[in-house]
């Protein structure tokens, strides 16, 4: 396992988490024991809670509504508002839901980029306050070559409201997944003590875990109400069949730990990673597809694109990464002329660019029999 991740964000930058195997006194663990039975559903656990995450969740749900919905309208979003439902100041962001003042997504994000998560939402103030229309140096509103798509895109062609979304999907979502919640801090934990409704703190952290995926307990069985790396995963599986891989990983995690089995739950700990980078890689290769099919509509070029660099963004949370450092360096610069979310350039990227980035990250995920159909 590799010892440190690395974070290319401008002269920001290197952070070492280090995820070593949990010990317990009280267990001799052995890889793939089969003395105890690994449930085929995460509703068979007991003590399973997670509503912290789901919280979390729904609040970026409903910023993103709010996008959509101000957008529709034709009217300007609030900054105000924005940085509010961010840092959840309830009595400013006026949410639909109703949250828990502790939890918010801004805490959860990835520290070192919270501002540029800040700075993206007010960019995108100015875009939808513009009495203009796009064009390159100009902010404001694009309209497909159709006329049936419409989106904000800043002066440099970049739909930031699907950068705010997909880059959180990463910078919040995967870093808690995998460097938070089944790093070290959170599995060196208790594994003995129960406590009703939720477990034992290890059992806890990793159910906390598998909130942020967005998916219901029975999963696949039921694919309603799927949220996030969920919905996506969904989208996917036709070609990746990631659903039931990525179900699979958290089951035997959480079994492993309930049977007191460290030396699997660390085999499970990689195999959740490894089933969320397939998945980001996959999704980002899907919308460079789409963005090389749209390239002479600045309006869907703009909008595919910023997905396309959000989900390869993602690859950086993840300490077990299999892309190397330097190759993702140059994807996300390919992508999006930058690892900076405020310095992104569309207008400078053009089909080869977007070929070398489809090509890496489908070579080293082992994508290329599908890479042009997904």
């Amino acid at each position: 396992m590799k010892s440190n991740i690395k974070f290319l964000l401008g002269s920001l930058a290197l952070i070492s988490i280090s995820l070593q195997s949990c010990k317990d006194d009280d267990t001799t663990p052995t890889p793939n024991d089969s003395s105890y039975v690994v449930p085929t559903s995460y509703t068979e656990f007991e003590n399973v809670s997670y509503g912290g995450q789901t919280q979390r969740l729904n609040q970026l749900l409903e910023i993103k509504n709010y996008f959509k919905s101000t957008l529709s309208e034709g009217t300007a979003l609030d900054e105000e508002k924005l940085v509010a439902m961010f840092s959840n100041d309830a009595s400013k962001a006026g949410w639909a839901g109703t949250y828990e003042d502790s939890k918010q997504v801004k805490s959860k994000t990835f520290e070192p980029v919270q501002t540029e998560f800040e700075n993206v939402l007010k960019s995108m103030v100015n875009a939808s306050t513009s009495d203009k229309t796009h064009s390159q140096g100009v902010a404001g509103v694009s309209t497909s070559n159709d006329n049936s798509k419409k989106y904000w895109l800043n002066a440099n062609g970049v739909d930031e409201a699907q950068v705010f979304e997909k880059g959180l999907m990463g910078a919040f979502l995967s870093y808690q997944i995998n460097e938070v919640y089944t790093g070290d801090s959170k599995m060196n934990v208790d594994n003995q003590e129960v406590t009703p409704g939720k477990g034992t703190a290890m059992e806890h952290h990793w159910d906390e875990a598998f909130g942020y995926l967005g998916v219901p307990n029975d999963y696949p069985a039921t694919t309603e109400g799927l949220l996030f790396w969920g919905s996506y995963a969904n989208k996917r599986d036709g070609l990746l069949a990631c659903n039931q891989q990525l179900m699979d990983a958290f089951i035997a995690g959480r079994a492993a730990i309930t049977n007191k089995n460290l030396a699997n739950r660390d085999i499970s700990i990689k195999d959740v990673r490894l089933a969320m980078e397939k998945l980001a890689a996959a999704n980002a290769i899907h919308y460079i597809n789409a963005t090389l099919a749209a390239m002479d509509d600045v309006c869907i070029k703009g909008h595919m694109l910023a997905e396309a660099y959000g989900f390869a963004y993602a690859l950086k949370f993840n300490t077990d990464k299999t892309i190397e450092a330097s190759d993702l360096t140059g994807v996300l610069a390919n992508l999006g002329g930058s690892g900076l979310l405020a310095d992104l350039d569309f207008y400078s990227v053009d089909e080869s660019k977007l070929n070398n980035a489809k090509n890496k990250l489908s070579s080293t995920y082992g994508l290329d029999d599908i890479k042009d159909t997904l």
